[in-house]
């Protein structure tokens, strides 16, 4: 029941991955039992389990007061389910802060992690990078920002093959005696960590692709986060503008489509699906509201393939290790 078009989008994209799977895995649908079977009939149908859960926890609720009064929320629920070993991973494109929340209680943190992290892919000019947090922790001490980055490196190594990746600070200048208190003390932890800290890095430098992993607190990395996805967005106006403006321009405008379009699929959030939710016992995949049913099949192979690779595994090992 997650997202601004749910349950339509959610229903769709979820049956839409487990026919392109041919068998590989197979969907549970949480919420309201008739609401979902209304939409997989109106879908063509499809093998779908569905899980009755009556209660829906929407945008405006908060999210820890919504768990405690929604306990047979879909989001409550399929966690839950998760949890019991009932399924391998859990996706929503609800309320980000309930999902954040509902996955720490239910699931549990992995030992040694102090608060989990969203990350997020982020194309560059070379290839992609993995930005952490992008979303999860609005304050973060520097103790914090150092488990966000052993994280992010075991994510980068384990679904995109990364040895030993590069992580950088994002911070308001190079010098690592810029920024704030907790930027300066976090510097000094990466510096004296294993992992192959560059230094520190600027907002501008993100989008070169000079390195695999971007450090920060979740509020500069959800205000950067957003602000990417308005580019393409902003791109496609300026592009029809152009095109208005004279016969030449439109045909000009034609012949460039093309390559655009490519462009423009690489800044696409629906390619990447969601966000996974790092440092939980479990895979927990967070989507955009406005999640399409393209978004919402690649979810649900992005939380395939963090099963698959082990993701939790490694970070926990990873864990282990910083800790002695």
């Amino acid at each position: 029941m997650g997202g601004d078009f749910a349950p339509k989008n959610v229903v769709c994209g979820a049956l839409d991955a487990a026919r392109e799977s041919a068998g590989r895995l197979s969907v549970i649908l949480v919420g309201p039992k008739q609401r979902i079977e209304e939409e997989v009939r109106a879908a063509r149908g499809g093998a779908a389990e569905i899980v009755h859960a009556p209660d829906v926890i929407d945008m405006h609720d908060s999210p820890t007061a919504a768990l405690r009064s929604k306990r047979d929320s879909s989001i409550a629920v399929g966690l839950r389910l998760h949890h019991e070993g009932k399924a391998d991973a859990f996706i929503s494109a609800g309320n980000t802060g309930a999902v954040m929340s509902a996955s720490t209680l239910i699931l549990g943190r992995i030992k040694g992690v102090s608060r989990p992290t969203i990350g997020a892919v982020v194309p560059t000019a070379k290839q992609p990078c993995f930005m952490v947090d992008a979303g999860a922790n609005v304050d973060c001490r520097p103790q914090h920002l150092l488990e966000f980055a052993i994280m992010g490196a075991m994510y980068m190594s384990t679904m995109l093959g990364r040895t030993r990746p590069s992580v950088g600070l994002l911070n308001i200048g190079e010098e690592e005696n810029k920024g704030n208190e907790a930027a300066q003390t976090a510097h000094g932890l990466l510096r004296k960590s294993t992992l192959n800290f560059v230094g520190n890095i600027e907002g501008r430098d993100v989008l070169k692709g000079d390195v695999d992993i971007v450090v920060c607190d979740g509020f500069a990395g959800n205000i950067l986060l957003k602000f990417g996805e308005s580019v393409p967005a902003f791109l496609k106006a300026r592009f029809v503008d152009f095109a208005g403006k004279s016969l030449r321009n439109t045909l000009v405008a034609l012949i460039a489509r093309g390559g655009l379009r490519s462009v423009l699929k690489e800044l696409d959030y629906q390619e990447h699906g969601g966000v996974p939710l790092l440092g939980v016992n479990g895979v927990s995949i967070i989507g955009h509201g406005g999640s399409t049913a393209k978004a919402i099949k690649n979810m649900v192979f992005r939380a395939e393939e963090m099963v698959q690779r082990g993701v939790n595994t490694m970070i926990q090992n990873a864990m282990m290790e910083y800790h002695g």
